[in-house]
């Protein structure tokens, strides 16, 4: 009985261990696997064949989207269970997944435009107080900043050949993370129309930039533990389904195969999904209200 209930522990720890190593991300084995195949070293941190299947394994997970996951969790889970619902699950949250990714990958785009942005503002404050005249000034910076995004192009025209820069500036600053090239087209059009100095503007918008990002950025680290205790709390069920499955309970025969695990089942994931979202969405909406 005692030998039973040391195994029962051992496997509950263990799928704590696995728990726990899923939502850090598990990336410690990816990154050894790199430092081995590069030759960081050898010593101590497999056996010999780890390296290749280390790097294998980091390979499909490059190759893999994180959508795709979902579909073989579901895989997964439906085989454990003997069930065809968790496939179905997993195929409806691909695309739930798959929006998650491109708006976090839109938010990057977005970041390092803004950025571009700033080093833009400098780079031309820079090449005016160098004596350069303000097109030739734009043409220099707007070719090593990339803050122009893909109306680059435009915007350099417009410069080169005489042409309405102030509106190219206007029409760059509606990509998203751009929208700081609006103060730099005011400060352009009152340069060339009242003669102000352009470089004294283009400090002051450049440290205007440069305090918003930052505001955002220490919201953001604010908000990141909040993030993740709402994450983790959300993968607490499968942590007890784990748990569940190492005692001998079989959780995912009651869940998947009697009306009232059924019941249970669907009114436990709307709730939790409405919990993840609502709470999510209270951070998101404080992001945007201080952007």
């Amino acid at each position: 009985m005692n030998g039973t209930a040391g195994m029962s522990t051992g496997a509950a720890v263990a799928c704590l261990g696995a728990a726990a190593w899923m939502l850090s991300g598990g990336c410690g084995g990816a990154r050894r696997a790199r430092l081995l195949l590069a030759g960081g070293g050898a010593a101590g941190l497999g056996p010999p064949g780890w390296p290749r299947v280390a790097g294998e394994w980091a390979r499909i997970r490059g190759r893999l989207r994180a959508e795709w996951w979902s579909l073989v969790a579901g895989t997964v889970l439906a085989l454990l269970g003997a069930s065809v619902l968790p496939v179905l699950a997993g195929v409806a949250g691909v695309p739930v997944l798959r929006r998650v990714r491109r708006a976090a990958e839109a938010r990057r785009t977005r970041d390092g435009r803004g950025d571009a942005v700033i080093a833009l503002c400098g780079a031309l404050a820079g090449e005016v107080r160098a004596g350069r005249q303000p097109a030739e000034a734009l043409l220099s910076a707007g070719r090593d900043s990339g803050g122009l995004g893909d109306t680059q192009a435009a915007v350099l025209a417009a410069a080169r050949f005489g042409g309405d820069v102030p509106d190219a500036l206007a029409a760059a600053a509606r990509q998203p993370g751009a929208e700081g090239l609006r103060g730099l087209a005011a400060c352009w059009r009152v340069a060339v129309d009242q003669g102000a100095g352009l470089a004294d503007g283009l400090d002051r918008l450049e440290a205007a930039l440069r305090a918003e990002r930052d505001q955002r950025a220490d919201l953001r680290a604010q908000l990141a533990g909040a993030r993740a205790t709402a994450v983790m709390l959300a993968g607490l069920p499968a942590v007890g389904l784990a748990l569940g499955a190492a005692l001998g309970a079989d959780p995912l025969r009651v869940l998947l195969h009697t009306p009232s695990g059924l019941a249970c089942l669907v009114a436990g994931g709307v709730l939790e999904g409405l919990g993840l979202w609502w709470a999510l969405r209270i951070m998101r909406g404080a992001e945007e209200v201080t952007g």
